[in-house]
């Protein structure tokens, strides 16, 4: 048995098929993790979704914002972006089974020795606190409450945790860490601007880096699998944060990554769409 984890497919199936036929995916004994953002953006993202769902026996995948976004947008709190290629999705006449499944998602998933979220961690977080935090989102997502959590999802603030955080602003401020969190400062105060391989220079007073790099976050030992970076293009400067989004759905490739082996498989993406 082998455990394949792959980054950000955003509806890009055909390397995705391309990635499984070169490690030769075996369904009958092989495991498929996913960092999420596994629709939009990309051309096949309906086919992408029906593929996935179909191997759900082989799958572990947390949620990722772009996920999260689908799924507030079928629910009717969220006008489409211009950008969004999910039409095709929410026309589905399968639609309703498709999303009833991603929904039940969870944000964090711990096994083998590591833990596979969309975004990362933030330095004042453990391990156990991240997937108690998660499972705090989870439970809204399961229940009929989760029409007021999409619609109070969207923002940047606050951009620090505390304990003392109730309500949709608690479970915000947890979604944001865990799907769409890029730099910090060591206290875990968020940069949700900054996108790209460097902070934006125009932050003040605020120090950021790369959440990952900051040397005294609780889980600097801990094996983290992550994705939605594409900017650095699978590159940290710690050993156990391990970058899987490379950037398919903008012409880079989709990454597979072999937990039992440590080994990386890539597929170009450029000329597959």
């Amino acid at each position: 048995m082998s455990t394949y984890v792959v980054g950000d497919i955003q509806g890009c199936l055909k390397p995705l098929k391309c990635l499984l036929r070169d490690v030769a995916f075996n369904p009958d004994k092989d495991m498929l993790w996913s960092v999420g953002d596994i629709v939009n953006r990309g051309p096949k993202c309906l086919k992408t979704l029906r593929f996935l769902y179909k191997m759900r026996k082989n799958l572990v995948m947390v949620l990722g914002n772009h996920d999260l976004h689908l799924l507030a947008v079928a629910a009717g709190v969220r006008p489409p972006s211009r950008s969004d290629t999910l039409d095709k999705i929410l026309k589905a006449p399968d639609r309703e089974k498709l999303l009833s499944w991603l929904i039940k998602r969870p944000l964090l998933h711990v096994e083998h020795g590591y833990t596979l979220v969309h975004a990362g961690i933030p330095p004042q977080w453990t391990v156990d606190q991240a997937a108690g935090y998660a499972g705090e989102v989870e439970a809204v997502l399961r229940s009929p409450d989760c029409v007021q959590f999409f619609a109070h999802m969207y923002g940047d603030e606050p951009a620090l945790w505390s304990d003392k955080l109730q309500g949709m602003t608690r479970l915000r401020v947890i979604t944001n860490y865990l799907t769409r969190m890029r730099y910090c400062t060591r206290e875990g105060v968020l940069d949700l601007e900054s996108k790209g391989a460097s902070p934006n220079p125009d932050l003040g007073d605020k120090k950021v880096s790369a959440w990952f790099s900051h040397p005294k976050r609780k889980t600097v030992y801990d094996r983290i699998l992550f994705g939605h970076w594409a900017s650095i293009e699978g590159v940290t400067d710690s050993p156990n944060a391990i970058a899987l989004d490379t950037g398919c759905v903008w012409g880079g490739a989709l990454t597979l990554y072999q937990l039992e082996t440590g080994t990386w498989t890539q597929c170009q993406c450029r000329s597959r769409h």
